[in-house]
């Protein structure tokens, strides 16, 4: 039975796209299924596109997510080198054996040429606008002299004049397309670079890899490549075209739907183990009806029968549920190092409050971690805490807590004596004293609570209650911001 080996093959061009995370995702997902090796191949044939840092974003990317590959740049196996620049020596003379063969053949055209050729076609109106071959047809001699004469050259192609080229997709099933509408693509640019499409098919040869796993929008462009096997005489490699990701209005998915990075949607609060969860179910379904896997679980359940056709659709409101059932189910521990930073920020250079805060890991994960759907939602929800935000008297009045302005004044008035003397500044004491103070004057407990939380945050809703704001502020700046309120209600 043939190793099944796949390969993430990014381009050092830009930050990690959610769809090429995605066909990452599903690469490593096809060999884990089958127990078999993921390889990290870095294409960076395109130098004019690179961009700095990006590299370090692949790593950081994979890393983060957990995907660790089997071979690499830096876990070298057979078949390295593992980044195409460095394997520049291997792909012309690959190109020279298809012309030898009778499969590509030399190009001298000028870009001038390529450009008016195009441009005459357009204008004609022409169903197939590629390059008209016309170096295709010189003669032995003629190329034999403009090699000698040093004439710059690509090699190109030779795609069949007639006919049709099929090929079976695992989940589209069989493709077909008509080779008159395949243009003689360049396989070796004049500057000695392969193309994208060339070096792929080499490299995915010598490093055996076995399934192709790659965006639907390839289906029509892929017998490009089948053309190529055959041309070499390789063994083909099994092909898994993904469905589109398309936003909810239908549209593929771009800027316009919001973040479509990865890291992005990391800076907006988002966990890499919900993103991946997520990305996961755009374009496969469980056999079960269950949503939440780990990459561990969708290593075992993972098959390819289950890759669906029809375009995904990315709601960011489902990705922030994933988010929160992931951070709900965070250890407080783990929970408070991951809002660590936005509570760090938060405080600034109040470093009583940091303190605190430190000290407060329990009550601050019972009152955060069902309310928040991303992490940068923690510095909205405690935002009270560094400074009292302005606030009107009118929170005051609550219908249904039966809560006015004058019931208000007397319950902060009564109580602020009664919180001067409390001998500790507890969640116990502070709701004894609270609920003991409502039984003896008969009030129910939301008219006591409510104008104390009011008081201590300022915000009409804020995590937790009146106790857990007390808490988090502490006795002496709980007590100023109940002087104040009481100032406001004079």
């Amino acid at each position: 039975m043939q190793e099944v080996r796949t390969r993430f093959a990014p381009s050092p061009t830009g930050f990690m796209h959610i769809g090429n995370l995605r066909t990452a995702l599903f690469e490593y997902l096809v060999a884990k299924a089958q127990h078999g090796t993921f390889i990290l191949r870095i294409e960076d044939t395109d130098q004019k596109r690179q961009v700095e840092g990006a590299l370090a974003k692949i790593y950081q990317t994979l890393a983060s997510v957990g995907m660790t590959y089997d071979e690499g740049p830096d876990k070298p196996g057979d078949c390295g080198p593992y980044v195409q620049s460095e394997r520049f020596g291997m792909y012309l003379p690959e190109a020279l054996k298809l012309v030898k063969s009778g499969h590509a053949y030399y190009c001298f055209c000028t870009e001038e040429r390529l450009a008016q050729l195009h441009s005459d076609l357009e204008k004609s109106g022409a169903s197939f606008i590629g390059y008209d071959r016309y170096c295709r047809n010189l003669s032995r001699e003629e190329v034999e002299a403009k090699l000698a004469a040093g004439t710059p050259f690509v090699i190109r192609q030779k795609m069949p004049d007639s006919g049709e080229t099929t090929y079976h997709d695992e989940v589209y099933g069989d493709i077909t397309v008509q080779n008159n509408t395949l243009e003689d693509q360049v396989l070796v640019k004049s500057d000695g670079y392969p193309t994208y499409n060339f070096a792929n098919v080499v490299d995915d040869h010598a490093m055996r890899i076995s399934h192709v796993v790659r965006g639907c929008e390839y289906l029509s462009s892929t017998p490009k490549y089948v053309l190529l096997y055959e041309a070499f005489g390789y063994e083909q490699p099994k092909y898994i075209h993904l469905p589109l990701i398309n936003g909810k209005d239908g549209k593929k998915l771009s800027k316009r739907h919001g973040a479509t990075s990865y890291e992005e949607l990391i800076n907006a609060g988002y966990l890499p183990e919900a993103v991946i969860n997520y990305l996961a179910l755009l374009g496969w379904s469980p056999a079960s009806t269950e949503e939440l896997f780990t990459l561990s679980e969708l290593e075992q359940q993972f098959d390819i029968a289950h890759i669906a056709k029809a375009p995904a659709v990315f709601d960011i409101e489902k990705l922030q549920w994933f988010n929160s059932q992931y951070i709900i189910r965070k250890s407080t521990a783990d929970f408070f190092r991951l809002i660590e930073p936005a509570l760090q920020e938060l405080c600034g250079d109040k470093q009583e409050l940091w303190q605190r805060l430190q000290t407060q890991q329990d009550l601050l994960a019972r009152i955060l971690q069902p309310r928040l759907s991303v992490l940068t939602e923690v510095r909205e929800k405690l935002a009270f805490l560094p400074s009292l935000p302005e606030y009107s008297t009118d929170l005051f009045v609550h219908k249904k807590m039966k809560t006015t302005l004058e019931s208000a004044k007397a319950v902060l008035a009564d109580l602020q004596t009664e919180l001067k003397n409390l001998p500790s500044w507890t969640e116990t004491d502070l709701h004894d004293l609270m609920i003991n103070y409502a039984q003896k004057r008969e009030l129910k407990n939301g008219m006591v609570m409510w104008p104390i939380r009011v008081a201590a945050t300022g915000m009409q809703v804020s995590p937790g209650g009146a106790v857990e704001a007390l808490v988090l502020l502490g006795r002496e700046e709980s007590l100023q911001r109940i002087e104040v309120a009481l100032e406001k209600l004079k």
